[in-house]
């Protein structure tokens, strides 16, 4: 019984099915304990640790005395070490790394170092603590001697030692060497304390007013981009326009001189320069000629209400009888309708800007900032030049440019239709 009882316990710990060895390892050891809380090698994994003890003799240790050799004062302390290591150099001495400051001679300062603001005896001075403290030119300052040499700042005592070490390079290295030699403007690091001095001195007032001049920066400089935007369109339209009615006349003129009466079919009805860029269905099958006056997705519904009521008014029928030449002579009247909308539109936002241009200067002349409009020159087209002089003033009394956002010429339609 007691023999049955121990079997039954041992298969209640089965792995399931489905489940990894490794998986089911890490749930559950040998002995059926419970998993750790933490990482331990205390459990038997798949390999058994053992120690790895051997039959030599353990090494002594001895607590015995060292010395540092990049100490100069000769301290002696005592630490822990091997006896085979007794009387070898502490193991720590090679990271002590010192700065090789140059040594200069009485005839080379008297020929070459001679500077009339500096004295022999504060130069020697500045290379003695130059040594000590391995070239830390904030702690050099602090430890130097105000009281018996002429107070320095921390960028005159680098300029004289690089100006020396330069100088010495140069003496002593041979004819055809390139030499590195380390250079030190102490102008610009003085420029540059100051500046940092300055934006670190400034007021709560003066950062906010530096973040506002910033953002309307930001401002003017879309403003002018959405202007070349504005402008790169009209022209796109303008040479659109040209480009339609030269072609036109070529293809009036075409049928009378060579070209026979099936290329006509072949040739789109709207060249791609036009404002609307209807679809060519030269694939294989049968379509249909309304499907050629269906407008294309690229026209916005905005386009496709204006050029309704523009059809309405002409009197022209929306759904015509689709014939071959009806459907070409349908679709150059829309696309002619919808460029002659574009313009309309430029030509809107053109006059609003400069209706709101004049009455910005008007203000300005009224407030004495500018001198009065100079209506001599004249544009070749006819319009006549705003000639402005610029006034004399602070620079914070002339506006670069209007940075609210402007309305749009159909909003002044309807506040002037209001009014």
């Amino acid at each position: 019984q007691k023999k049955s009882k121990k079997s039954s316990e041992t298969l209640t710990f089965k792995r399931p099915e489905g489940m990894h060895r490794e998986v089911y390892a890490l749930l559950y050891s040998d002995k059926k304990d419970a998993p750790p809380l933490l990482p331990s090698d205390t459990t038997q994994g798949y390999r058994t640790v053992k120690a790895k003890l051997g039959s030599k003799k353990v090494r002594p240790w001895k607590w015995m005395p060292f010395t540092n050799p990049a100490r100069k004062d000769g301290a002696m302390f005592y630490h822990w070490r091997r006896a085979a290591e007794e009387g070898k150099d502490y193991p720590f001495a090679r990271f002590n790394k010192t700065v090789q400051v140059p040594v200069y001679s009485e005839q080379e300062y008297q020929m070459y170092l001679h500077d009339d603001a500096w004295t022999k005896a504060e130069t020697d001075h500045l290379f003695d603590l130059a040594r000590r403290f391995d070239l830390r030119f904030v702690v050099i300052h602090d430890r130097y001697d105000h009281q018996q040499f002429k107070k320095r700042s921390v960028e005159d005592l680098k300029e004289r030692y690089y100006h020396i070490c330069a100088k010495l390079a140069n003496i002593r290295a041979a004819p055809g060497t390139d030499l590195k030699i380390p250079v030190f403007d102490a102008g610009h690091e003085r420029r540059r304390k100051e500046q940092l001095e300055r934006l670190y001195n400034r007021t709560p007032e003066q950062v906010a007013e530096e973040e506002y001049l910033i953002q309307e920066l930001r401002k003017i400089e879309t403003r002018k981009k959405e202007r070349e935007k504005r402008t790169q369109d009209l022209q796109k339209l303008i040479t659109a326009a040209d480009t339609t009615t030269e072609q036109r006349r070529a293809e009036r003129k075409a049928p009378k001189k060579k070209l026979p009466q099936k290329k006509e079919t072949e040739k789109p009805a709207v060249p791609e320069t036009a404002g609307i860029k209807f679809p060519d269905f030269k694939s294989a099958g049968v379509t249909l000629r309304s499907q050629r006056m269906k407008l294309p997705s690229s026209v916005g519904q905005k386009k496709i209400k204006a050029l309704e009521q523009m059809l309405m008014e002409l009197g022209v029928d929306l759904n015509p009888m689709p014939t071959e030449e009806i459907v070409q002579m349908f679709n150059e009247l829309r696309s002619d309708l919808v460029l002659l909308y574009e313009l309309k539109q430029a030509f809107a936002n053109c006059e609003y800007e400069l209706q709101m241009l004049r009455h910005r200067y008007e203000a300005l002349a009224k407030a004495g900032s500018i001198g009065p409009l100079s209506t001599e020159g004249t544009h070749p087209d006819g319009q006549a030049g705003l000639g402005i002089e610029e006034g004399k003033g602070d620079a914070k009394d002339q506006i670069i440019d209007v940075v609210g956002a402007p309305l749009t010429p159909n909003s002044v339609r309807r506040k002037v239709g209001a009014a």
